[in-house]
């Protein structure tokens, strides 16, 4: 009997280990590669020069209609803006209201002491030296100069000068009274106590006013220049020309240094102007209307004479034949 072999019993085979080497090596590389292109830009900043990247023109239209969270709150409407506490109103002063329209200023005045003027008297200078009063006056055959009592109006002491020539404004600067002519374009120098005739000088224009800063004498010359004169040689050094806001100041006449300011009569009018001496502007006006009466008016000529006795801060005005010498007090502008 024969004896049948039993089949064989074929084994699974197994994959070799090393047969999944090469997948699993090519699954690493790409997935290294990826992270590397995602961090080179870090590493690789585009360059300055480099054009800037292409955007589409509806993203563009997006971000220029998207608000930034930076901008600016939308105003409050006009409800809100109702609802918020309002300061009060205050109407401006009448002084900033005529600064803030370019007007300068009007300054009235008080009365505070009235003094006999010599009536005869054409005054075109006037000035204090402490407490002693100085006066030039005008006209051909009637010009002088004196010092007064202004307490009594009496005249202490004068010297006449000659007939060809019409006086005009008179300072005092040191030991000395300097006195203009009008039309002669020449003025004198006088010894300050004696009135002795130290010498005479000339200038190129007609004489006006004069007085001075500390520094310079100022003098007009019924324009609207003021000139600065070198005390010593009596010479221009320098001049500027005065306005307010209608243009040109003229006819500017006697002077007086107050307080950093030059006031000047304007001939025919009842005012004195208030001069800025750097830049010539107007700084204010001072209306002396009606110190006179009609009657006194009706004898008398125009205001010319301005005196500062600084030591007390007094003021005092006249004018040319007038019969009484003013102590004033400036009032606010109105």
């Amino acid at each position: 009997m024969s004896q049948t072999q039993p089949p064989i019993r074929e084994e699974p085979r197994r994959r070799s280990p090393a047969g999944t080497t090469p997948l699993l090596l090519t699954l690493a590389l790409v997935i290294a590669g990826a992270l590397l292109l995602a961090l080179l830009p870090r590493f690789n900043p585009p360059s300055p020069d480099a054009p800037p990247p292409m955007v589409s023109a509806s993203a563009r239209a997006e971000l220029l209609t998207s608000p930034s969270p930076l901008s600016t709150p939308p105003p409050l409407g006009s409800a809100a803006l109702a609802a918020a506490p309002q300061p009060a109103a205050q109407p401006p002063s009448p002084l900033a209201a005529a600064v803030a329209r370019g007007d300068p200023p009007v300054y009235g005045y008080e009365v505070v002491n009235v003094y006999q003027h010599d009536p005869g008297a054409f005054t075109q200078g006037l000035v204090f030296d402490g407490a002693t009063l100085y006066e030039g006056t005008g006209l051909n055959g009637r010009s002088s100069l004196r010092r007064v009592d202004f307490q009594t109006g009496r005249v202490l002491q004068q010297v006449d000068l000659d007939a060809a020539y019409f006086g005009e404004g008179i300072t005092v600067w040191g030991e000395e009274i300097i006195q203009l002519t009008w039309q002669s374009r020449k003025g004198f120098v006088y010894e300050k106590q004696s009135f002795e005739l130290r010498r005479d000088f000339a200038y190129p224009t007609e004489g006006w006013g004069i007085t001075h800063d500390g520094r310079r004498l100022i003098m007009s010359d019924g324009t609207a220049t003021l000139y600065f004169w070198d005390p010593n040689t009596l010479s221009p050094v320098d001049s500027v020309d005065v306005y307010d806001v209608t243009g040109p100041v003229v006819r500017l006449n006697e002077l007086e240094f107050v307080q950093g300011e030059v006031w000047a009569n304007v001939w025919q009018t009842d005012r004195i102007a208030r001069i800025d001496p750097v830049t010539g502007q107007v700084l204010g006006w001072i209306d002396l209307s009606g110190l006179l009466t009609p009657e006194e008016r009706s004898r008398a000529d125009v205001l010319n004479g301005i005196a500062y006795l600084a030591e007390e801060d007094r003021i005092f005005v006249t004018g040319k034949l007038w019969p009484k010498l003013f102590e004033i007090r400036l009032t606010s502008p109105d």
